[in-house]
């Protein structure tokens, strides 16, 4: 190949490289494949993070490698001036066939693999420090703290600008939690964004949650499963904050009158549905 033709494929990685840098990529970005959060928001990003990067730097190696082949034989075994004959015509090379098959095989076995190893450790049952029950309603959330015998009941999104009224879900930093997921109505989801976790709401069964949280701060949390008109509006925001200040919410809840646990049981009537529609008027809705 010519070494002019040679200097323009060089020139592609460069370019990428560059693009990337234009885009106002950080290394940290970089670091976690571009994953929402800081490191080690719980006891379990980390982990996610790395069986992440793994997978996309396995599959870069199979892509460069193949994208190579395809090129290196466009290029190779390209028609050229004054090409007239039908090349050899060829079939059934074992070799090759048998790379496909096998090659795809140990890559699917890898994965599973993998991530059953770190789903096994995510989701293994611990002894918590605190227990909370997530209800999921349409469209909204509750929070009972049963270790504490207080609860926050919430409503949805009512506007851009009253994100302050969103229920908020207080976590102690440095404690084993439990979060016991539940819904009243239909299947809702229970996500923390920067958690990278989350995990389907069902009415009449307990899904369990257990984690760490490491990192004060304050997070978004949303519903991620399409649960019908206000899905959209379905948020919450959740604070990681010292044992103090989560002891100065809890004694704050009580003194509100937030005291004793809200009702999970999807048939009880008088939580079979969020009326605090959006808009200055909602209609109640049965």
């Amino acid at each position: 190949m010519p070494q002019k033709k040679l200097s323009r494929w060089a020139i592609l990685p460069i370019f990428a490289l560059l693009l990337a840098g234009l885009s106002g990529c950080t290394t940290q970005e970089l670091s976690r494949g571009f994953l929402p959060g800081v490191t080690g928001v719980t006891n379990h990003t980390e982990r996610i993070v790395q069986l992440w990067n793994g997978s996309w730097i396995v599959l870069y190696i199979v892509g460069i490698i193949a994208w190579g082949l395809m090129f290196w034989a466009i290029i190779v075994y390209r028609r050229r001036k004054g090409d007239r004959e039908i090349p050899p015509q060829l079939r059934y090379n074992m070799p090759i066939e048998t790379l496909f098959t096998v090659v795809p095989f140990i890559l699917v076995v890898g994965f599973f693999v993998q991530t059953t190893v770190d789903m096994n450790a995510i989701e293994k049952k611990v002894d918590s420090d605190y227990r909370i029950e997530a209800i999921g309603k349409q469209w909204s959330w509750d929070f009972n703290y049963t270790n504490n015998n207080v609860y926050e009941t919430g409503i949805q999104l009512q506007g851009d600008d009253k994100e302050a009224d969103l229920p908020t879900l207080y976590l102690p930093v440095n404690k084993t939690i439990e979060i016991d997921l539940v819904s009243r109505d239909v299947i809702h989801s229970f996500w923390v964004i920067d958690f990278l976790y989350k995990k389907d709401v069902f009415p009449g069964f307990v899904n369990k949650m257990y984690f760490t949280p490491q990192v004060i701060g304050e997070y978004k949390g949303k519903c991620a499963e399409l649960c019908g008109e206000f899905h959209s509006m379905m948020l919450f925001n959740v604070k990681v904050v010292s044992q103090e200040d989560y002891d100065a919410q809890m004694e704050k809840l009580a003194q509100m009158g937030n005291t004793g646990q809200l009702s999970a049981n999807p048939d009880d009537p008088n939580f079979n549905r969020n009326n605090n529609l959006p808009g200055d008027d909602p209609e109640n809705r049965d």
